[in-house]
């Protein structure tokens, strides 16, 4: 896992990765299922990560290791947790198991408050190793595990590890932090979870608060029922273009009509991504996802 530090160039912010955190979340329904998904019901708890400086180094990291494994519900993974000077936040060395080696940046020696965001990353890589999921390439495997730590619960370490003011600017991990709060704001939405009160870093929770907004706007994307006027306006001119693709960013796609004679119209769900296909000019209807089993309230 990568690392921005004191010297290092400004931070990345917004939703540059955007796609690809979504396409993780459809990944991580499809492999662990809606049921699967929800039993990750328990954000990691504060005090599983307290690490302070008067706790024996490697006993202190070994049982911050062991309660991650124990959240991310790796029972038979053990991590051996070793500190060297390194570039990187952390890495781990992908094997069979039972156990996983993660090799930890030295100056979590001294900053131990960081030790479980760190620690987070990595053993989040062996859970999505054990359940052999991956994207096709290294960038996109990085963001597909800082996503899938966040919406199992123990990825909101991350972003309270980002810190940015006049002196440093540090952040952890992949994603942007307001990345960071989208995915952690869309698991808050769907197990009834607010951590606003859990970030200790200001500029953490302000991230989060910028990503919620974009979570927000995902549940009035049209031709979802609680869409702005503007939003419908929009969509009621292009469903009556007659299946022309929108040319204004919109989420929905129109199908030309089959042989008999429908207009058909495909959209994200706004909880897991994958899209749904409805048939337009229906009006108000309920549409049930089949990956999240979501009930959604629509007016196509």
């Amino acid at each position: 896992m990568t690392q921005k530090g004191r010297h290092s160039s400004p931070i990345q912010h917004g939703f540059p990765h955007l796609e690809t955190v979504r396409q993780s979340l459809t990944a991580l329904f499809r492999r662990l299922s809606a049921d699967g998904v929800r039993s990750y019901d328990t954000s990691f708890a504060p005090a599983d990560a307290a690490f302070g400086p008067s706790d024996d180094l490697h006993l202190g990291a070994h049982r911050v290791a062991s309660s991650m494994v124990r959240a991310l519900r790796l029972p038979e993974a053990r991590m051996v947790v070793g500190f060297r000077a390194m570039e990187e936040a952390a890495t781990v060395e992908l094997t069979a198991g039972p156990e996983y080696f993660i090799e930890v940046n030295d100056r979590f020696r001294v900053h131990r408050r960081d030790l479980a965001a760190a620690l987070a990353h990595e053993v989040t890589h062996v859970l999505l190793h054990r359940l052999d999921l991956r994207f096709p390439t290294i960038a996109a495997n990085e963001i597909l595990t800082d996503t899938a730590a966040a919406y199992l619960g123990a990825g909101w370490l991350l972003l309270d590890a980002y810190r940015e003011d006049e002196l440093t600017h540090q952040k952890l991990g992949y994603l942007t932090p307001e990345e960071f709060g989208y995915v952690l704001a869309k698991r808050g939405r769907l197990l009834g979870e607010d951590l606003s009160a859990w970030f200790t870093s200001p500029q953490a929770y302000e991230a989060y608060v910028r990503g919620r907004a974009l979570a927000d706007q995902d549940l009035r994307r049209a031709p979802l029922a609680a869409a702005g006027r503007p939003e419908r306006r929009r969509y009621l001119r292009d469903r009556r273009a007659g299946g022309t693709a929108p040319g204004h960013g919109a989420a929905y796609r129109f199908e030309e009509p089959g042989p008999g004679g429908e207009l058909r119209v495909s959209f994200p769900c706004p909880v897991c991504e994958q899209r749904l296909r409805l048939p337009a000019h229906a009006g108000p209807l309920r549409a049930r996802c089949g990956l999240c089993h979501t009930v959604l309230e629509c007016d196509t």
